[in-house]
């Protein structure tokens, strides 16, 4: 049975061949360890062998099992991928370095009081829903601009990025190709695309967060880890 550690450093290896396929510096590439439903346990190996930025989809699964593991490993980065309710913008903000679901000025304006009053600057994007799936999260690609001034210019927000997650059964490369275009109109120099199986066409598209889950710790438990 592959290892943890394996399949981390094979996932680190095809990151870095599409990145030099792309003429890009693999170095700017970050690889988010997505682990969501798993356990310490499975956490651990990932950690022990020089890991240190992970992904979350939920504030309170995140909450029940990282600040343990931060006091063992505290150079750990951890990211929120999943959608945010403002209920939950204080824990979020306390428990994360970065969110990437910004996607409509309430949330926006929950992060932004939340961080001032903890004296906390996170790394932020606005996610937005390329396929315009009105069952999914993110921001419609024709009001990003405005969402991005008022984070920009009424919550005094230092946005880094933008996010996507394409539709499920679309070409992931017009999407990547879209979200590109998008934050070189915005000025915003980082993308957050691709996960475990387009995690390479998102690199070959100028990915700088890409976000794997099941490459690198096998299938998902049903339920998450209490």
């Amino acid at each position: 049975m592959t290892t943890t550690p394996a399949r981390l450093a094979e996932v680190k290896g095809r990151i870095a061949a599409a990145a030099r396929a792309a003429q890009r510096d693999p170095a700017s590439i970050h690889l988010v360890a997505v682990t969501k439903t798993f356990g310490a346990e499975h956490i651990l190996p990932a950690l022990q062998c020089g890991q240190t930025c992970f992904g979350e989809n939920r504030v309170q699964e995140a909450k029940a099992k990282w600040p343990a593991l931060r006091a063992r490993f505290p150079d750990i980065e951890l990211h929120l991928i999943g959608s945010l309710q403002s209920n939950k913008a204080r824990e979020a903000v306390m428990l994360f370095d970065a969110i990437h679901t910004i996607d409509r000025p309430k949330i926006a304006q929950a992060v932004a009081g939340e961080m001032a009053k903890q004296g906390k600057r996170l790394k932020l994007f606005i996610e937005v829903n390329t396929g315009e799936e009105p069952q999914k999260a993110g921001v419609m690609p024709k009001e990003a601009a405005g969402l991005l001034q008022h984070c920009r210019e009424d919550l005094r927000l230092d946005i880094a990025g933008l996010m996507c997650i394409p539709p499920q059964h679309e070409e992931p490369a017009v999407h990547f190709a879209f979200l590109a275009k998008l934050a070189q109109e915005l000025s915003l120099k980082e993308l957050s695309m691709g996960m475990s199986a387009d995690f390479e066409t998102a690199v070959a598209f100028g990915a700088t967060h890409v976000r794997v889950g099941s490459q690198i710790f096998g299938e998902r438990a049903t339920h998450p880890p209490r």
